[in-house]
């Protein structure tokens, strides 16, 4: 068995902050995507629990390459960058396309594990539609894994009333919610390993992918601030009639 985890890197949201003329990103390194985090924690428990191999892959620029020496030093034994600029004006759709077009090219991959979402666009589209790409069975939000062999694994789905327990053949594709496990801290042993690590490029067109910038950030600005609410004084009778003729008159009921 082989699991595929795949890493986005996103800006620290808590160094986000918005001004006039729209969010302001923190300069620096950015980390890896805090839903990413028990995917990769998953892929290791596959590989202490399974024997299962594990690799990860990400899409983005050159400084992504320090969210994929974070995850070797949590435990992930192998890693892909698919290397582009184009990445920020990419939609979903067609970074699971390059996504897809990346793991048939490893060729072993049996499971594909990915977080719910990623915590810049909350999309949550990427994973399903690598599954589309791939033509693959997918499972979605996770909150735990019953069994595992080497053709199948019984996944734990979250709903909204609770949760569905679902089968699934190999190859497939996961996403995982965060009730699903505690991610570990790397180790220092972990993190001198990682910093040595050889990590495998690819460039679109290694993939045989070819996409202009599909996609343009016009603006972005915070939600308008909700006014304040009306408080009602009075007899309690009173408070009552005049709250429904209020709920009348806006024809809420």
């Amino acid at each position: 068995m082989k699991v595929a985890v795949l890493v986005k890197q996103t800006p620290q949201l808590s160094e986000v902050t918005m001004g006039g003329e729209g969010p302001k990103w923190p300069g620096g390194i950015e980390a890896v995507n805090p839903f990413d985090e028990y995917a990769v924690e998953e892929a290791v428990r596959f590989k202490e629990n399974h024997g299962a191999g594990t690799v990860a892959i990400t899409y983005g620029g050159v400084d992504s390459v320090s969210a994929l020496r974070d995850v070797l030093a949590l435990g992930i034994e192998e890693a892909v960058h698919i290397e582009s600029d184009s990445y920020s004006t990419t939609d979903p759709q067609n970074i699971a396309r390059v996504l897809a077009a990346c793991i048939r090219k490893l060729g072993d991959i049996d499971l594909v594990l990915t977080g719910k979402q990623a915590c810049d666009d909350d999309s949550a589209m990427v994973a399903f539609a690598v599954a589309a790409n791939l033509d693959w069975p997918q499972i979605g939000f996770v909150k735990k894994f019953d069994k595992a062999d080497d053709s199948k694994v019984t996944a734990w789905r979250t709903t909204d009333s609770g949760y569905d327990v679902v089968e699934t053949p190999f190859p497939a594709v996961c996403s995982v919610v965060k009730e699903i496990n505690e991610p570990r801290l790397p180790s220092l042993k972990g993190k001198m390993k990682a910093r040595k690590a050889e990590i495998k490029k690819f460039s679109l067109a290694d993939l045989g992918i070819e996409h202009d910038k599909t996609i343009e950030i016009k603006n972005i600005q915070p939600p308008p601030e909700r006014s304040r609410g009306e408080i009602l004084e009075g007899e309690p009778d009173e408070v009552v009639n005049l709250l429904i003729e209020k709920l009348k008159a806006d024809q809420l009921i």
